[in-house]
């Protein structure tokens, strides 16, 4: 066990779902530390009551993050060793914490990370897409047209995307992600990473979400989506047949939406629809 730092603040990462992924340093980090600050102190409770660990806990959300950072401040300052972790992988990636981070280092406390599981990165790694370069991207926006917004923005990045998704919405989310990428961009859909029931499927987003409506079990849990990024040679023309797509489809048929698009993209109609 080695000693920490003090007036430090650790950045901790914990398991997405296999409590054995929580790291010896991580462990050692919570036992020693004066505080813990969790997004859930029942979820970190229940963690530390796992892995044989009693210690106090501060909640930090995105609800009072703000409100919190003038009293962690003054714990640092007077020399204590605090730890940050979220309720499952590594915080601030989703997760709150970046207005705490930022602020501190501001102040001149150091920040400390202590690597570990990341649902993003986990699923990029067995994904077999492209990931020399990618964007993350986090959780779309709730709102239908707002998320169609933001998927038809990113149609023609060439980066692999990643994205995180709930189960109520996955079904709602591949659908805008068909209309913006195109049926045959290829994707993963990682589902309970780490977890006694995860799946990994590939394929194009059309097969995905077909696998999807079909079976209620992938509808359950908690995702993540990587899609190939649009190919380097994809034509203006149809990246721009693509962008109008999404846009139209959202008030006419698929059909119509396509040939309209089409006309004005000078993009072929197959290529923006497969139907008739």
């Amino acid at each position: 066990m080695f000693e920490l730092k003090k007036g430090c603040l650790y950045v901790v990462a914990t398991p997405i779902g296999n409590l054995s992924d929580l790291s010896p340093r991580a462990r050692d980090v919570l036992a020693q530390v004066d505080l813990i600050c969790a997004e859930d102190t029942r979820h970190t409770r229940q963690l530390l009551n796992a892995v044989g660990l009693e210690k106090s806990l501060l909640a930090l959300h995105e609800h009072n993050e703000s409100e919190r950072v003038a009293q962690i401040l003054a714990q640092l300052q007077a020399g204590k060793s605090l730890a940050l972790v979220s309720d499952a992988g590594t915080p601030l990636i989703s997760d709150p914490g970046y207005r705490l981070v930022r602020e501190l280092r501001a102040a001149g406390i150091v920040i400390s990370p202590v690597p570990g599981p990341c649902a993003a990165i986990a699923a990029l790694s067995v994904a077999g897409i492209a990931s020399d370069r990618f964007s993350f991207e986090g959780f779309l926006p709730h709102k239908a047209s707002a998320r169609r917004e933001r998927l038809q923005g990113l149609a023609g990045e060439a980066r692999t995307l990643v994205f995180y998704e709930s189960s109520h919405r996955i079904e709602e989310c591949l659908a805008d992600m068909r209309a913006a990428f195109g049926d045959g961009r290829e994707a993963v859909l990682a589902r309970e990473i780490t977890k006694l029931f995860e799946t990994v499927l590939d394929g194009t987003l059309a097969s995905i979400a077909d696998t999807v409506a079909a079976d209620a079990n992938q509808r359950k849990g908690e995702f993540v989506l990587v899609i190939a990024g649009a190919p380097e040679d994809e034509n203006a023309a149809l990246r721009e047949g693509r962008r109008l797509y999404a846009k139209l489809v959202e008030v006419l048929k698929p059909s119509q939406a396509a040939k309209i698009a089409a006309d004005l993209s000078g993009a072929s109609r197959k290529d923006l629809y497969g139907g008739e």
